[in-house]
């Protein structure tokens, strides 16, 4: 990518100059050709797509499955052909399970292709001709009209009434004015009036320019090329899985090469037989259900959010969101509706107040609390109706029962300010009209009512001011002035109205009727309104201890204003973008954590605030609608985008969609993935004890000479059938009553904490230490291996049926009034009954698993050794929660 010049820094002359064109014959066949040889298509490169079947071989890239494989390999030459087509259809399940809910296609770039034009209006050899989008060529000169979507980065040449809805590219709220001038060098993105930029569209106006970028180069592709090259974080959960699976291998190999030289040496075991049960302990040891078990729990997450209109693509996004520690927001569209509202009306020594949002007419027009009648009120009359009348925007309903605008955004709320009256408002033709222009920001029209010629006036207040004021008038100005200070501090945006009555032969209008005498009529105060359940949410996200940023394309003044009423930052500090731009790396770094409103960003910007916030170790959301935020929205732990109002590029860009564009529904994302994350870890409090169990009873087995207590089948159905059964109850458990009180946990917290290993090694040694003492009893009156085996697989998983029950609660009593609120708790129990009862019985289950049957007294056993299971963990917790208190 060639070296960006700084196209709106330079003069039009020198622009035609460099690229060599002609503003009235643009560019001949020839020189067009030669030049797309030269740069290539308007296109953005597609990125190389994976192969799906790559995509599921990945899934087997874990150090556990490495085991397995290779303990399936040792199988298969020991001639133990089912142990290995059961250890291999284990690791095909995995992986399936994690390919199947994780298959997301990639299409943010798409998404972007998409947002390009199909169809420009060039000049090329003198004649004006259409052409698809991919073939302009830098150069060309592109003309415009209202509706237009903009195919490549051009600088303006000429502009008439020219407005650009840019919010997709910088999150500007309001449509932008353009004009042709030179602007300074370190001018930033969102004020580059003299640029148009691709994927953006024309709101009103018309104009001719040059195509300075292409492709890549523009500002679009920049974007696609920093989503291409910004790297995917792992989330914690997987970085935090990923070191337990190397921790987990790491001792099972230590333990598998001591055990296999103690048998072999000091035993005198055989080294077929040795090996055997140094595969037994491997499977034993290796979780085989937990990665099932948490893709199913984060599923049911995923299913749980979407009720709530919160759409995740990605699993672990589930868990990532109950660590998030910062919001990262855009403001327009997020945090407010993106729909230009007027909240007050200014007259003099009058102030009204405007309620009601959005483009919906609903509100009314109120002085002290009580609604104003136009006609009780002349100057509210004749300003309401210069505001519709010098208007070129109309308000409807769409199909769905919406309001919205045919035409520019500010012009529709005005309109919309006329529909709340008390009393019908007329739209009176236009006898004679001057259209806005930025050059002299005012547009005027003259009609006649009841036989009288009046001229009205709607624009910039200082250029009104001007016309309507002498100087003999300073005092009357200067309160106006003080007015429009006051109010832009609220973040209001404000409109200017005035009227001239004239002679009522007059059928035509100019600039000269209206450069002196006008009669100010008062001012209307405009804002992009905060969502009133944004609000809210702020206030719940600070109380759970989640920061949240706003990082805006829109003016500081603006940001702060709407920040204050969000509740974010203090309403008096702000960085803009070309601050951040001169900072250092650590001046950045300290600055996003200590600054929360960041305005006039760019999308480069918005990255590296995400990557400077992710330094300082906090788990970073960004939320965000336009193409602007994808680059971010990838980055972030976890990427949010709107799924109303939001364009394509940036759902496909995030982890999770908000199907109601709603603020509050990232705080009930948050709320549900800390129960996620919370019952994962019971899952694995769980679990783990039983693996620990199994290793426990096969590496006593060896010390002590004894016979295999379970075969390598054995252990994989308690691993993965009935581990999974059971833990699926823990995936329901409701969320603790203090989870949303406190404050998020730190990126590095483990998985295992202290008193979690305490108790997974407790509550192993007690299961398996019984089932010793079970199987020694057997061995002794002269069981034969079938029997032994059969009724350890029994008391393994009735053990961890009440075992289940222990650990619906951390640390609290499991017998308490929440006992019977998870349904689902006493299902898996009774089918895991059923089950068990079945391989016992059932002739080709008791082939496939190595089971035989047994007389029903003998089922006493485990039922006494789960109860003491469950009885000794309930009397730890209670000791455990004695010593925390003191």
């Amino acid at each position: 990518m060639s070296e960006p010049k700084k196209w709106f820094h330079l003069e039009v002359d020198n622009i035609i100059e460099e690229l060599n064109t002609d503003q009235k014959l643009g560019l001949s066949k020839g020189e067009v050709d030669e030049r797309a040889r030269k740069w290539g298509k308007n296109e953005l490169p597609e990125a190389e797509k994976e192969p799906e079947w790559k995509k599921f071989i990945k899934h087997f890239n874990d150090v556990l499955i490495y085991v397995l494989f290779a303990a399936a390999i040792i199988t298969l030459l020991l001639g133990h052909y089912i142990d290995t087509a059961v250890i291999l259809l284990v690791a095909i399940i995995n992986a399936s399970i994690g390919y199947i809910q994780e298959n997301k296609a990639e299409k943010a770039l798409e998404g972007i292709r998409n947002m390009l034009s199909a169809n420009a209006n060039v000049i090329r050899a003198g004649e004006r001709i259409e052409v698809p989008a991919k073939d302009l060529v830098v150069g060309d000169i592109v003309t415009l009209k209202a509706g237009d979507k903009i195919p490549a980065d051009i600088r303006l040449i000429r502009t008439e009434n020219f407005k650009v809805e840019e919010s997709p590219l910088t999150g500007e709220s309001t449509s932008v004015e353009k004009a042709t001038d030179a602007l300074p060098r370190d001018t930033v993105l969102g004020d580059r009036t003299n640029m148009i930029f691709s994927g953006t569209a024309v709101a009103t106006g018309s104009a001719q320019g040059i195509v300075v970028e292409i492709g890549e180069n523009t500002e679009l592709g920049k974007i696609n090329q920093s989503m291409s090259e910004v790297e995917e974080i792992k989330t914690p959960l997987l970085k935090q899985t990923d070191d337990f699976g190397k921790m987990i291998s790491i001792v099972i190999l230590f333990l598998a090469a001591a055990m296999f030289a103690y048998g072999y040496f000091l035993q005198d075991y055989e080294a077929s037989e040795l090996l055997l049960a140094v595969i037994g302990l491997a499977v034993a040891a290796i979780p085989e259900g937990l990665p099932a078990i948490l893709s199913i729990i984060l599923a049911i997450g995923v299913q749980t959010m979407a009720k709530e209109n919160a759409i995740v693509r990605t699993l672990p996004s589930v868990e990532t969101l109950g660590a998030v520690s910062v919001i990262c927001s855009d403001k327009t569209g997020t945090l407010t509706k993106n729909e230009m509202t007027v909240t007050s009306l200014l007259m003099k020594d009058v102030e009204y107040d405007v309620t009601g949002t959005g483009y919906s007419p609903e509100g009314t027009i109120q002085v002290d609390g009580k609604e104003q009648k136009p006609s009780e009120d002349r100057k509210l009359l004749q300003f309401l109706t210069c505001m519709k009348t010098v208007n070129d925007t109309y308000l409807r309903k769409n199909d769905e029962g919406q309001w919205i605008i045919n035409g520019e955004p500010t012009e529709g709320c005005l309109i919309t300010l006329a529909e709340k009256a008390a009393e019908p408002i007329e739209r009176h033709d236009s006898i004679a009209k001057i259209p806005f222009d930025s050059s002299y920001k005012y547009m005027a029209s003259l009609i006649e009512v009841d036989g009288e010629k009046i001229i009205y006036v709607k624009g910039a207040p200082d250029r009104l001011f001007e016309m309507a004021f002498s100087a003999e008038e300073k005092q009357d100005r200067s309160y106006w002035e003080e007015q429009m200070v006051e109010h832009a501090k609220k973040g209001e945006r404000l409109i200017g109205a005035a009227m001239k009555k004239v002679d009522a032969a007059k059928q035509d209008l100019n600039h000269e009727d209206i450069s002196s005498g006008l009669i100010f009529l008062g001012l209307a105060g405009i804002i992009d309104p905060p969502r009133e359940e944004a609000i809210d949410a702020v206030s719940q996200c600070l109380n759970a201890g989640i920061q949240v940023k706003m990082i805006t394309g829109d003016h500081r003044e603006t940001a702060m204003a709407i920040g204050k009423q969000m509740g974010i930052g203090d309403g008096k500090k702000a960085l803009e973008g070309r601050e951040l731009d001169d900072m250092s790396l650590e001046e950045l770094q300290n600055a996003a954590v200590e600054y929360d409103i960041f305005a006039r960003t760019s999308p480069e910007n918005k990255l590296k605030l995400v990557q400077a916030l992710q330094a300082n170790d906090l788990v970073t959301a960004m939320t965000g609608d336009g193409v602007n935020d994808a680059p971010a929205l990838k980055r972030a732990d976890i990427g949010i985008a709107m799924g109303i109002k939001g364009t394509e590029v940036a759902k496909d860009a995030s982890q999770m969609v908000l199907a109601d564009d709603n603020f509050k529904t990232i705080f009930n994302a948050v709320r549900e993935g800390r129960r996620v994350y919370d019952n994962l870890k019971k899952t694995i409090l769980f679990i783990l004890p039983t693996n620990g169990a199994e290793a426990f009873l096969i590496f006593a087995s060896i010390l002590l000479g004894t016979m295999m207590p379970l075969t390598p089948v054995q252990i994989l159905w308690v691993n993965m059938i009935t581990s999974v059964t059971i833990s699926l109850a823990l995936a329901f458990e409701r969320l603790e009553a203090t989870s949303m009180d406190r404050p998020p946990r730190p990126k590095d917290t483990k998985l295992l904490s202290n008193y979690y290993i305490f108790r997974i090694i407790f509550v192993s040694l007690l299961i398996g230490g019984a089932i010793l003492l079970m199987n020694s009893n057997l061995i002794a009156d002269g069981y034969d291996q079938g029997v032994v085996n059969t009724m350890t697989l029994h008391a393994l998983v009735i053990a961890q049926l009440f075992h289940l029950f222990n650990c619906r609660t951390e640390r609290n009593f499991a017998l308490n009034k929440d006992f019977f609120a998870n349904k689902t708790a006493f299902l898996v129990s009774g089918i895991l009954i059923v089950v068990q009862i079945g391989i016992t019985y059932v002739p080709f289950m008791n082939t496939i698993l190595g089971t035989v049957p047994i007389d029903a007294e003998y089922w006493v056993i485990p039922v006494v050794i789960g109860a003491v299971v469950f009885i000794a963990v309930e009397i730890e917790k209670a000791i455990t929660r004695l010593v925390v208190k003191t």
